[in-house]
C-alpha cells in the first residue's frame, strides 16, 4: 500500500479530530440501533399483517416467517427525468434479485425528484436546494417502518443522492447499495452545444435553433451527458464505496447495466448483518471517504455544488468538515481529467478512456486516497481499481486499464492536466466563497474592476441585452442565498458573461447564490457568506466599487477605505414574500437553513460552526 500523502494525511486527522464528539455520539446511536435490530419480529401480529398484506404468496411466507432478510427500496424514479425514467425497471429487478439472495425486498416509498435543467431561471429554481432536505426526510418516511435489514437508494441527479444518503446516514446501522441509472448514449458535440448557446444570447440565432441544438444533446433516457452536479453525485457514490465497482457510467438499458443493477441485489443480502460481511452505511461514511469523496470531486473537476452537499452529508455522520478542508486538498490534488465543462468530451469518453477504475487506481497508487476503507464491494477501495464485464450468470470484474484510451480526457498523475484540482476559498471584506478555475484560463483568474450590482439574474439578462454591460466589470447579484430565496442555481447567466469575457471584457461573478456544477470559463466567487439577508458584506457593496477578484492569492475584497466600509449600512434587501411554484410552502425552510459554508441544513442539530 502505498504511503499517504502528507497533506491528505493532516486534513483527515484535523477532521477526525474536530469531528470526535459529534462522529463518537453518533457511533454510539449506531451501534444502539444495530443491537436492538429491526422490531420485525417483535411487532405485535396487526402491525405484521400490515407490512406483508400486500406481498407476493413467496414473500409473504417469507416475511411472515421472519427468518429471511427484508430489504427496502427507495426510488427517485420518475418518468420526467431521463436520468430517473430508467429506474422504472429497476425493482422489478432488485426484488428477484434479492430473492434469488435468500432475501426479500419492498418498495419502501419515493421520494420527488426535480430537475434542473428544467428550472434553471424559473421560480421552480427556488425549491431546488430544500428538494435536499425534502428527500432525506422522505427516505425517513419510507423506512420509518422499522421492518427493513438493508436499503437499496435509486437516484442520479443532484439534490437527489446527497438527499437519499442524508435520509440513509440517520438509519445509518443499515448497509445501503446506492443503484445508478447511467448517462444517456452522447449525443450533440458540447462545443457545438455551447457555441449555439452563444449565438443565441446575441440574438444571432432564434429560438428554434436554439431548442433543436438542445433536443439533440438531451435526446434520451439517462444522465445528461455534462459532468454537472450528477455525474458528480455517481463520481462521489463510487470513490466513497457505496456503489458496485464500475456502476457510474455504464448506460441505460443494456445488459450490463441490467446485471449490474441486479448484481447490487444480491450483494446487499450479503452485506447485512446477518453474515459475516456486515457493512453499515455509518461506518462506510467515515472520515477517510469523506476524504476520498473530496479528492475525487478535485481530481475530476467536479460540481462546486459539492462544497455545500459533502459538508451535508459530513454532518449527517457526525462528522465536521469545511471549506478550509477543501481548499487545503485542492492545493495537492492534481485534475486528471478534461470533461465538459473543463473541455470538450461528456462521461462516456471518460468512461471508455477508462474510467473511474483507472482514475481510482492513479489516486490510489499516488498516496491521494485511503485504500483502507469499508465498501459496499468489500476488499478496500482496490476493489474499485477494477471495471465490469458481462459474464455467464451476470457480472464479473476486470482490472481497469493500465493505460488512458485518450490523454485528451483522463490522464495519469504523472502527466496531470494541471497541477492541483482548482478549487479555491476566497477571503475578504465581503466574506467567504468557493470559486472553481478548473475551466477558467490563466488570463482570468484575476478580475479587478467596477461592480455592477443586481438582486436576481434576469436584471443582470435585461442589462446585457439592452447593451448596458459594457467595459470590465465584477457582476455582483445578491439575495441569492438559501435564507433569501432557497439558493437558486445561476447557470442562466453562463452563456451572457461567456460573450462578454469572449469580446475581451475582464468579467466576473460574486454571488450568494449558487452557479452551477456546470459552472466554466468565467471566474465566479459563489455561495458568498454570510449571505445578504444574514448581514454579509455583499449587501455594502454599490455600483462603481471596486472588487478584486483573486484566485491566486484568495482574496476577495471591496476596494473601499476601512472606515468607509464598515460605516455603510447594508442595504435593505427585498423581503417579500415568495408565492407561486409552491414557494410559499418552503418559509420555514428559508428561515431555518444554515449557511452555505455549513452545508444549507434546516435541520435542528445539524449546525456545526465553521
Amino acid at each position: 500500500m502505498p504511503d499517504l500523502n502528507a497533506v491528505v494525511e493532516q486534513v483527515t486527522d484535523r477532521i477526525r479530530e474536530r469531528s470526535q464528539g459529534s462522529r463518537g455520539d453518533y457511533l454510539r446511536r449506531l451501534d444502539a440501533a444495530a443491537a436492538e435490530g429491526p422490531v420485525r419480529s417483535s411487532l405485535s401480529c396487526t402491525n405484521l399483517a400490515h407490512a406483508f398484506a400486500a406481498a407476493p404468496d413467496g414473500d409473504k411466507a417469507a416475511l411472515k416467517g421472519l427468518q429471511r432478510p427484508n430489504v427496502g427500496i427507495v426510488s427517485a424514479y420518475n418518468d420526467m427525468l431521463s436520468a430517473h425514467q430508467p429506474l422504472e425497471r429497476f425493482p422489478a429487478l432488485l426484488k428477484q434479485a434479492v430473492r434469488e439472495a435468500g432475501g426479500t425486498a419492498q418498495f419502501a416509498g419515493g421520494v420527488p425528484a426535480m430537475c434542473d435543467g428544467v428550472t434553471q431561471g424559473q421560480p421552480g429554481m427556488e425549491l431546488s436546494l430544500f428538494s435536499r432536505d425534502v428527500i432525506a426526510m422522505a427516505t425517513g418516511v419510507a423506512l420509518s417502518h422499522n421492518t427493513f435489514d438493508a436499503g437499496l437508494c435509486l437516484g442520479v441527479c443532484d439534490k437527489i443522492v446527497p438527499g437519499l444518503l442524508i435520509g440513509a446516514l440517520h438509519f445509518g446501522q443499515l448497509p445501503f447499495v446506492f443503484v445508478p441509472a447511467g448517462p444517456m448514449p452522447s449525443g450533440m458535440p458540447n462545443d457545438e452545444k455551447a457555441r449555439i448557446r452563444g449565438l443565441f444570447a446575441e440574438g444571432k440565432v432564434g429560438r428554434e435553433a436554439l431548442l433543436e441544438s438542445e433536443s439533440q444533446s438531451y435526446h434520451g433516457p439517462g444522465t445528461c451527458t455534462f459532468y454537472g452536479t450528477a455525474n458528480s453525485n455517481q463520481m462521489l457514490m463510487e470513490v466513497m464505496g457505496l456503489h458496485l465497482p464500475g456502476a457510474a457510467f455504464v448506460n441505460p438499458n443494456t445488459p450490463l447495466r441490467d446485471a449490474l443493477t441486479i448484481s447490487a441485489g444480491h450483494r446487499v443480502v450479503e452485506i447485512m448483518a446477518h453474515g459475516d460481511a456486515y457493512t453499515p452505511v455509518g461506518r462506510v461514511i467515515s472520515e477517510q471517504a469523506i476524504v476520498n469523496g473530496i479528492v475525487g470531486l478535485l481530481a475530476t473537476g467536479g460540481s462546486t455544488n459539492h462544497t455545500i452537499h459533502l459538508i451535508a452529508i459530513a454532518r449527517a455522520a457526525g462528522i465536521h468538515l469545511t471549506w478550509d478542508d477543501l481548499h487545503a486538498l485542492s492545493a495537492v490534488v492534481p485534475l486528471l481529467t478534461r470533461i465538459y465543462p473543463n473541455g470538450k468530451a461528456d462521461v462516456n469518453h471518460f468512461h471508455a478512456a477508462g474510467g473511474m477504475g483507472l482514475l481510482v487506481r492513479e489516486l490510489l497508487d499516488a498516496g491521494l486516497l485511503h485504500e483502507d476503507v469499508m465498501t459496499v464491494a468489500g476488499g478496500g477501495l482496490r476493489a474499485y481499481t477494477q471495471e465490469p464485464v458481462l459474464a455467464e450468470g451476470g457480472v464479473q470484474w476486470q482490472d481497469a486499464p493500465d493505460r488512458s484510451a485518450d490523454p485528451d480526457v483522463l490522464r495519469p498523475v504523472a502527466e496531470p492536466f494541471d497541477v492541483d484540482g482548482g478549487l479555491r476559498v476566497l477571503d475578504g471584506n465581503l466574506g467567504r466563497a468557493v470559486v472553481k478555475v478548473s475551466a477558467v484560463k490563466p488570463e482570468h483568474r484575476v478580475v479587478e474592476a467596477p461592480a455592477r450590482v443586481f438582486e436576481n439574474q434576469q436584471a443582470v439578462l435585461a442589462a446585457f441585452r439592452a447593451d448596458e454591460l459594457t467595459g470590465d466589470f465584477v457582476c455582483v447579484v445578491r439575495g441569492q442565498g438559501p435564507r433569501a430565496n432557497g439558493m437558486p442555481e445561476l447557470h442562466k447567466l453562463t452563456p451572457e458573461l461567456g460573450v462578454l469575457q469572449s469580446r475581451g471584457q475582464k468579467v466576473a461573478l460574486v454571488t450568494d447564490g449558487r452557479m452551477s456544477g456546470a459552472s466554466g470559463k468565467v471566474p465566479a466567487a459563489i455561495h458568498l457568506t454570510p449571505e445578504w439577508v444574514a448581514g454579509g458584506g455583499i449587501g455594502r457593496i454599490r455600483d462603481g466599487d471596486i472588487i478584486r477578484l483573486d484566485t491566486e492569492t484568495g482574496e476577495l475584497n471591496a476596494q473601499v477605505p476601512e472606515s468607509e466600509w464598515f460605516a455603510r449600512e447594508i442595504a435593505s434587501p427585498d423581503t417579500e414574500p415568495q408565492h407561486g411554484m409552491g414557494r410559499e410552502m418552503f418559509a420555514h425552510f428559508r428561515a431555518t437553513a444554515s449557511g452555505a459554508e455549513t452545508g444549507a441544513v434546516t435541520f435542528p442539530g445539524q449546525e456545526m460552526s465553521p
